[in-house]
Parts: structure tokens; C-alpha cells; sequence
């Protein structure tokens, strides 16, 4: 395993991150391919003595139990000060805005309730899942940088957002002295580039770190022809996310295979060794042990210019998918993509 900086921090983390959304209990959330607690530990295990220290994680995922799944399992086998905690905070509910809860209020009771499901007293990094439209930026800000001088949070992350967003709640936080956002988890892939117009620019310049999630794209940059799974069958939101331009992604997915053949190698690891080069730490999820096992091999491999090229070539552009299209000043009052679900926020 290789390792580097996030971003503008002092975290050491493995260019390799655990994506933790496909553990938790299956009848808390709103997919059915999840992992129970015994195979989730088997698969945070594994990672760990392949070197990956960086876990992503999130109060949404199956309500709050990837969390309790993952906080567990690094007391039994990690020392808390060896490993990077990442997790996330939905924005405010209707009913929260309807009975006058803040922004800094809410954003209190999550962090709290997310520190007792990890069973740890900070967090290493902290994400703000989606924007809300609903609150003002600077109650957020200023917000996240009050859990920073309590300690519950060493350096806060964003997740889903524009570009412009990212520029403006750091430019909000230079002047007014708050944390500022270290990393950003956006879309991105070797079929979604969309992050490479402006966000990669960004980032670049201001040293803000690049984690992505759908790294494999829901499993299709993983997948030969007739091959499945039962996520790729039963997702139906990696579905909204692809299907539209699963003509145009195919060509791409092809060539990966390829490659992998030529290469005597996974097209899992073609896929992420792509990545690895245009983004500090892809999230990578893994509900079976070979997946975290390809993804710390992708760490060792490095594609020529003629191969990158060839990956790319095909590429056009495409309409906003996913969580970027539903995450809109009209969508965010009426639904959040994750629910906390029965999860009980205390504060």
C-alpha cells in the first residue's frame, strides 16, 4: 500500500479508502445486497492488513449501523490513532426546518450520535453529505468549525457538491476564520469524468483533496459482459446513475477489459490504476473480499500513456446523474437521497 496527505491536513491515508455503504443491517436502509456485521468485519479486517487505514462511512448508511459495523470492528483489530475515520451528515429535515432546529443545532445532534454508533471521541474527518439549500452557509460553517475547537472533529470534508460551492464555503471560511474543507467526495470515474471540468482545477490549485466515490461505477468498471451481481441487479439508484448512457460507457468498459486481459490483471485494477492518477484516495466499497483485495493491487500498477489514452479516448460528455441531479434548491426540501430512517439523532 502507498500512502499520502489529505489534502490541506496532516492525515497519512492509504491512496486506497474503504467505502463502508455496503455494510449495515439490510432492514434499516434501502438496499437489499448489504452485509451483515460478521462479513463486514471480515472485509475491514482483510483491508486492514492489506495496509488501507482511510475508512469512508455515513449516518445514512442502513441507519446508522455501517457506522456501529465499522466502529467495532477497527477497536477489536486497530489502533484508533493508526487509522482515518471519514463519515457524513445529512442536511436539515423538513420537520427539523418546520420546528426550528439550526443548522449548528443539527449538525451537534449528528455528530453525537455518530460518535456513540463509531464508539470513538472524534472523528478524523468529517463530511458534509449534500448541500442544503435550506441553510444558510455560514450557520454550517461556522457550525463544523465549533466541532473542530470542541475536538469531536479534526478537519471537515464536503461531498456532492458544485465547484462554485466548494470556492464559496471556503472563501466564507478564510474571511471569517473557520475550518475550511479539506477534501471533496465527489462523482467520478473512469465513465463519469464530469468532476474533470472545473472541481479537478479547483482542487488542484487549492490542494483540496479528491476522494471519489462509484470509483468502479456501481460495479461496471468491474464487470465483463454477462457477468452480475446482486447489487447490479437489485440498484436501482447506480441504475438512474448509468442506464441512460450505457451505449457510450459500454465502449470504455470494453477497453478496460482489455487491457485487463493484455495486462494479465483485474479490470478492477485497470479502472482504479486510471483513477489513482487524477485523484488522491478513490472510495472504493467492497462486499466481498476479492474487492478490497483488487483494489489494493490497483495501488501497484501503472498504466502507460498509450493505455491511458486508449481509456479515454472514448469519453463524451454526460448529463448530471445521481445525487448532483436530484440535489437542487427544489428537490432538497421535498427529499434527502438517504434517509437517516429510523436512526434516533440525540442531541
Amino acid at each position: 500500500m502507498k500512502y499520502t496527505k489529505l489534502g490541506n491536513s496532516d492525515l497519512k491515508i492509504s491512496r486506497i479508502c474503504m467505502g463502508c455503504m455496503g455494510f449495515g443491517d439490510a432492514a434499516r436502509g434501502q438496499h437489499s445486497w448489504t452485509l451483515d456485521e460478521e462479513h463486514s468485519r471480515a472485509i475491514i479486517k482483510r483491508g486492514l492488513e492489506l495496509g488501507v487505514n482511510f475508512f469512508d462511512t455515513a449516518i445514512g448508511y442502513q441507519s446508522g449501523t455501517s457506522e456501529q459495523y465499522l466502529g467495532r470492528a477497527l477497536k477489536d483489530f486497530a489502533k484508533r490513532d493508526e487509522v482515518v475515520v471519514a463519515t457524513k451528515f445529512l442536511p436539515r429535515t423538513p420537520e427539523e426546518i418546520e420546528a426550528g432546529v439550526s443548522g449548528q443545532e443539527h449538525i451537534e445532534r449528528f455528530v453525537n450520535t455518530s460518535l456513540k454508533n463509531l464508539g470513538m471521541d472524534y472523528i478524523d474527518l468529517y463530511i458534509y453529505h449534500m448541500w442544503d439549500y435550506e441553510t444558510p452557509l455560514y450557520d454550517i460553517m461556522e457550525g463544523l468549525n465549533r466541532l473542530v475547537k470542541a475536538g469531536k472533529v479534526r478537519y471537515i470534508g464536503i461531498s456532492n457538491c458544485f465547484a462554485y460551492q466548494l470556492a464559496k464555503a471556503n472563501a466564507l471560511a478564510e474571511k471569517e476564520g473557520f475550518a475550511k474543507f479539506v477534501s471533496v467526495q465527489g462523482h467520478y470515474n473512469l465513465i463519469f469524468r464530469e468532476e474533470e471540468r472545473e472541481m479537478a482545477r479547483l482542487c488542484a490549485e487549492d490542494n483540496i483533496a479528491m476522494t471519489p466515490y462509484s470509483a468502479l461505477a456501481g460495479g461496471r468498471l468491474s464487470k465483463r459482459p454477462g457477468e452480475t451481481s446482486k447489487r447490479l441487479r437489485e440498484d436501482s439508484y447506480a441504475r438512474f446513475k448509468y442506464d441512460a448512457t450505457a451505449a457510450q460507457d459500454q465502449i470504455i468498459i470494453d477497453r478496460a477489459a482489455e487491457l485487463a486481459d493484455s495486462r494479465g490483471v483485474s479490470m478492477t485494477e485497470i479502472s482504479l490504476a486510471w483513477l489513482l492518477t487524477k485523484v488522491t484516495a478513490p472510495v472504493a466499497g467492497a462486499t466481498k473480499l476479492h474487492h478490497i483485495e483488487g483494489a489494493a493491487k490497483a495501488v501497484e500498477l501503472t498504466l502507460t500513456p498509450k493505455e491511458t489514452a486508449y481509456l479515454e479516448e472514448a469519453y463524451v460528455p454526460h448529463r448530471l446523474v445521481g445525487v448532483m441531479a436530484q440535489n437542487t434548491p427544489a428537490a432538497s426540501r421535498e427529499q434527502h437521497v438517504w434517509s437517516a430512517g429510523s436512526q434516533k439523532i440525540e442531541g
